[in-house]
């Protein structure tokens, strides 16, 4: 490992199956901390090449414990994090908006590293029990049109990893690697990213398989659509920038998305969010990402998916799906 970090801090890069080695070695506990924190720091310094993070991607899927759910045609809803920004539970949220709607969701997530209150966390406080047991996640997908992937469950591999990323506190390579490794390999994807840069090498990983996905970055930053300004979205079949008025909906202020400042006020956003007792900037949020998941799984335009999404959470159907699945834990 010593000779690994002296040539990436020569500004090296690595060979895709360089980088997928060196991944399998850290996860069978073949280095040292000090030499993990030191790899894992030397990519918050510079940009990760398409052959390292091909490299990792391949590693992490081929350690992981897979899930075959290919029949639901499901889609993910997963950002990268690490945007700096503190916004409430988008994406989660916007995964039970979207099963309300009817369109299947295999929602792959965490708890938070670089951020207070990550996808696991605030589930897991409103009683959602994590399994990679197949009978139980095909039920909860089958009853309730979602299932949760809760990634320590379904990447044991990385057991070397979480106690360093959880001391360092910073967002590093996994934090982009995480919505490339669902180990249920959605057919769809909606992915968030931190910048533009990142949202051309997951475009170009994409675009290599057979996935429908759209890549949302909002220009000012979110991982996310945030309605804050401008928002790039890259599919495969077009790259477009729409503004919100665009997508029916009004400019937010980034004040009126932030999260909370501990799991239980996160939770209590979640929830009031989901009992149609949140503001109409969260509520908007919500419909626009939920929306293009919706458009993309169903093969519709944006606008119809947002109306698809508005009914699924003013009807209580995202709200009834939420508590089914608590239901089946």
């Amino acid at each position: 490992m010593k000779d690994i970090i002296n040539n990436l801090s020569l500004h090296r890069t690595l060979s895709k199956n360089e980088a997928k080695n060196i991944l399998i070695n850290i996860s069978k506990g073949k280095y040292n901390n000090s030499h993990v924190s030191s790899f894992l720091t030397v990519f918050m310094m510079r940009n990760i090449s398409l052959q390292e993070l091909e490299g990792f991607k391949e590693a992490l899927l081929e350690l992981c414990i897979k899930v075959d759910l290919s029949e639901y045609n499901a889609i993910d809803l997963c950002g990268t994090g690490g945007d700096n920004k503190d916004t409430f539970n988008i994406s989660t949220l916007s995964a039970f908006v979207t099963a309300g709607a009817g369109v299947n969701v295999t929602k792959h997530g965490n708890y938070g590293v670089s951020s207070s209150c990550g996808s696991s966390n605030v589930l897991e406080y409103l009683g959602i029990k994590f399994s990679n047991n197949f009978d139980f996640l095909r039920k909860s997908i089958e009853k309730c049109g979602i299932c949760i992937l809760h990634a320590p469950l379904f990447h044991p591999a990385m057991k070397h990893v979480a106690p360093i990323r959880k001391e360092l506190g910073l967002k590093t390579f996994f934090n982009i690697l995480g919505p490339l490794v669902n180990p249920s390999f959605p057919k769809n994807q909606i992915v968030g990213v931190y910048s533009l840069e990142l949202a051309r090498l997951y475009s170009y990983l994409f675009q290599k398989t057979k996935k429908n996905y759209a890549i949302i970055h909002s220009l000012d930053g979110y991982d996310e659509i945030s309605l804050t300004g401008a928002t790039k979205i890259i599919s495969r079949k077009e790259e477009n920038v729409y503004e919100p008025n665009d997508m029916g909906l009004t400019r937010s202020n980034p004040k009126s998305i932030s999260g909370g400042n501990s799991i239980k006020e996160s939770a209590e956003i979640f929830m009031n969010i989901l009992n149609n007792n949140g503001t109409n900037s969260q509520n908007e949020v919500i419909f626009a990402n939920s929306g293009l998941a919706i458009s993309t799984a169903l093969g519709i335009s944006l606008n119809e998916g947002i109306e698809k999404a508005k009914e699924s959470l003013l009807s209580n159907q995202a709200l009834k799906t939420f508590n089914n699945l608590k239901k089946l834990c």
